[in-house]
């Protein structure tokens, strides 16, 4: 995980940017890579406890869903009589809700955590929101590629969509990143927003077609749950992309991207309107 971090920064060569956003880009780099780092440091199995909480919940929402309640699926492509297949079609959701979860809760405890970085006046607190979202979507690379090999191993190829992933994952940064950025600020002055969030997303999780399939939701209703819910076009978009090596999602897609840039926009916004006022407070 950490050697992802490192490679990161042979992008360079290829992005024409200043040296002050090079910069910037070294120190989150540095950052993302501290924080992998101390958050499993001296535990046995390090940078794989991801996988195997990711695993974990995969394995309790397939056994509840799949056996217990004995959720079908109907989708062009995918067995609707397997467990297993069913186990993959669930992971291939559950990834980027948990990345982005993990990824918001923490950015919003992420300028209050850190009162010394802040009242450095040299510090670009701009990065600060920024780490823990990244360290948790590299995190759900582990889940991802364990997905990948799964999936060839129960369909016998790889589908060549896989190369088109790079684009859904851009749509979740900016969502995750601006929603992180709007929380951060907004802790600084209200402290009750990370258990807030716990609450709100607890529910947005059952309002997502994540552990049920979207054709089941009444068809009124279909189309504002994926206009008003980037993640639950994001979730598709990773089933179509991985599981069935076709893209029937687009339009989602491309409405969630459009939502989420302006999310991040708004979260940015916000962010710089408020940090004046942080190291006060802090």
């Amino acid at each position: 995980m950490i050697e992802v971090v490192s490679k990161a920064g042979k992008v360079r060569r290829w992005l024409p940017l200043d040296e002050q956003w090079w910069a910037k880009f070294d120190l989150l780099r540095t950052l993302v890579r501290r924080d992998l780092e101390a958050r499993y440091k001296g535990s046995v199995l390090g940078n794989l406890w991801p996988l195997v909480n990711q695993l974990s919940q995969l394995l309790i929402y397939t056994y509840v869903f799949s056996i217990v309640l004995k959720v079908k699926l109907s989708l062009k492509g995918i067995p609707s009589d397997d467990s297993i297949t069913f186990g993959l079609w669930l992971f291939a959701g559950l990834l980027p809700w948990i990345a982005f979860t993990g990824g918001l809760t923490r950015a919003s405890a992420s300028v209050v955590t850190q009162p010394n970085l802040v009242k450095k006046v040299v510090f670009p607190l701009i990065l600060l929101p920024l780490v823990p979202v990244f360290s948790t979507f590299i995190e759900s690379a582990f889940g991802l590629g364990a997905l990948i090999v799964l999936v060839a191993i129960s369909a016998g190829k790889l589908h060549t969509t896989l190369v088109l992933l790079p684009l859904i994952w851009l749509t979740q940064l900016l969502l995750t990143a601006g929603l992180g950025y709007l929380a951060a600020g907004l802790t600084v002055f209200l402290r009750d927003i990370p258990q807030t969030l716990g609450v709100v997303l607890n529910l947005g999780f059952y309002l997502t077609p994540i552990v049920y399939p979207a054709y089941i939701i009444p068809e009124q209703f279909q189309n504002w749950v994926f206009w008003l819910n980037p993640l639950a076009a994001i979730a598709e978009v990773y089933r179509d992309l991985v599981l069935v090596g076709t893209v029937g999602h687009w339009m989602e897609w491309g409405i969630a991207s459009a939502v989420s840039l302006a999310i991040f926009s708004l979260g940015l916004w916000c962010y710089r309107r408020l940090r004046p006022a942080f190291a006060d407070l802090l």
